[in-house]
């Protein structure tokens, strides 16, 4: 059984940082791709970025190089490093993993989900 823990999700001030980490248990994280997703209340859950099992990576359109996205397969952990933080980051974020060769924006293709960490974002 797969699980993903996320983890660092709090309030923050904007234009502060935070840094999200998603553990990964009772598989092969080095075989996983990995994702980030948010939802925000009343809207869809959106992609936020991805890191491939070789580290390549790949972000939403919206993050324009705020936020970076990394991998330890030695700690079975992936991160979301987040700065410049804005109210609209304000979202319950979600880390992903995909089993395929991944790289992926698609929810669809992701095979295991965490329950999710609240970031909170204050004007």
């Amino acid at each position: 059984q797969v699980q993903l823990v996320e983890s660092g999700g709090g309030l923050v001030q904007a234009g502060g940082s935070l840094r999200l980490s998603c553990a990964v248990s009772g598989g092969t994280f080095s075989s996983y791709a990995m994702g980030w997703f948010r939802q925000a209340p009343g809207k869809e859950r959106e992609f936020v970025a991805a890191v491939s099992r070789s580290n390549m990576t790949y972000y939403g359109d919206f993050v324009k190089g705020r936020f970076r996205i990394s991998r330890d397969d030695a700690k079975n952990t992936a991160t979301l490093q987040m700065n410049g933080l804005k109210p609209e980051d304000t979202a319950v974020y979600y880390c992903a993993a995909d089993l395929s060769k991944g790289l992926s924006a698609v929810e669809a293709y992701y095979d295991y989900w965490g329950q999710g960490t609240q970031v909170t974002v204050s004007s």
